[in-house]
């Protein structure tokens, strides 16, 4: 696990499986948070297809800390560890590809379960359902000219659209398996996979603890 430490939020992030990444005040909260979601995570590692260890958040070692940036206090994963300028081999950067688009799934299965209008935080804020879906969508194809990718923003109901849009992306991590960035001066494929995960994880919980039950 990386720990991303900005001035006032912490992430940790387990680099092994993207989109397993949770933030807090302070790295003891962000290793305790990240624990806590193992259970959530494992059923995107089923999704995918990609046994996940039982004990994934008991086992969680610290492998490299990070100097965050104000996108990190901001709320989003922003530096790239070293193991994600390294190469991958075929079979791990489709086990990447996997990762990413069960992340997707896991996504796009909470939304189909849940209401248009979700429960409002404690100051009556906060995205509605299909808001939130547009918000993701559209926070890919910021990514994407990063990625060596021009995307049109796909409408959230057309099928064909969204999944060539995924399709894409995972494309370009591909095409960035060496480990080097597919843009200059910006992350790897690696980083990128890992931080859109998060996002349509990060978004997906959310929908769930906002859904009335």
């Amino acid at each position: 696990m990386a720990i991303e430490a900005g001035t006032k939020r912490v992430f940790a992030s387990a680099l092994d499986w993207p989109g397993w990444s949770r933030a807090a005040r302070s790295e003891p909260l962000a290793i305790e948070a990240l624990a806590a979601y193992a259970g959530r995570y494992a059923d995107v590692a089923k999704a995918a297809g990609i046994p996940f260890p039982k004990r994934a958040g008991a086992d969680l070692t610290v492998v490299e800390r990070l100097r965050g940036d104000a996108t990190t206090d901001f709320g989003a994963p922003s530096i790239q560890a070293k193991i994600e300028t390294q190469s991958m081999t075929g079979a791990e950067v489709e086990r990447l590809c996997a990762l990413v688009s069960a992340a997707w799934t896991v996504l796009d299965r909470v939304v189909k379960g849940a209401p248009a209008e979700l429960r409002k935080g404690p100051r009556g804020g906060g995205r509605d359902r299909d808001k939130i879906v547009d918000h993701v969508l559209a926070a890919e194809c910021g990514y994407a000219p990063k990625l060596g990718l021009r995307l049109k923003e796909p409408a959230r109901g057309d099928r064909v659209a969204v999944s060539a849009h995924r399709e894409a992306i995972l494309d370009a991590f591909r095409r960035g398996a060496d480990g080097k960035p597919l843009r200059e001066r910006t992350s790897t494929a690696r980083y990128w996979a890992r931080r859109i995960a998060w996002h349509a994880l990060d978004h997906a919980w959310e929908i769930e603890d906002r859904t009335d039950r």
